[in-house]
């Protein structure tokens, strides 16, 4: 099952629509998705590890549009949209805490919270609930989701060849390592912040 998902992924991230769908993840996990674009973006740059840097460009681009619109949901939407995603994730009654750690604390939550598995939506609502002003968010956004990016593109340009045929044998445990860390980042949101 997981060698027929692995070689999938694989057509996906050779084919035509491949820069496609590693958008649509991208912009979707900065907003409302809890998948985030390495699925697509670690298999792309196995691929083709010569467009390795392209793709980590398409991936900042479209996760910065999607953190965007993640501060429109929590600036503009915040008692529709915006309040039932914060609920999801178990934020509604701790606003006012929220407001007095973005007071501070801000611009270096949006800077550490971008390199790790911290779901990132959660800083893009909050930052425009919160009424952060937009063009430092827009800037840290750039800044941390950039190095996210470029740096696991960078590590694959590099070390792509020998990485490729160990993650077909254990594609299985990729997937589990990054459920986990799924899991462990809404755990440490939930728990820390």
């Amino acid at each position: 099952m997981f060698s027929r998902l692995y070689h999938s992924t694989l057509a996906l991230a050779e084919s035509p629509r491949a820069a496609y769908a590693l958008a649509l993840v991208a912009f979707a996990e900065s907003s409302f998705f809890p998948i985030p674009p390495d699925i697509i973006l670690v298999p792309m740059a196995l691929a083709k590890p010569h467009r390795a840097w392209a793709y980590a460009g398409l991936c900042t681009a479209a996760s910065v549009l999607g953190g965007m619109l993640g501060y429109a949901i929590g600036a503009l939407l915040y008692d529709t949209v915006g309040q039932w995603l914060i609920g999801l994730y178990h934020y509604a009654d701790r606003a006012e805490e929220l407001r007095a750690f973005y007071a501070r604390w801000g611009a270096l939550f949006i800077l550490i919270k971008g390199l790790t598995p911290i779901p990132y939506k959660l800083v893009t609502i909050v930052s425009g609930l919160l009424g952060y002003n937009f063009a430092l968010f827009v800037l840290l956004s750039l800044i941390t989701r950039g190095a996210r990016f470029f740096l696991l593109a960078g590590l694959l340009n590099r070390f792509g060849e020998p990485l490729k045929p160990l993650l077909e044998r254990h594609f299985a445990l990729f997937l589990g390592v990054l459920a986990l860390t799924i899991v462990a980042g809404f755990w440490i949101a939930a728990r820390f912040l």
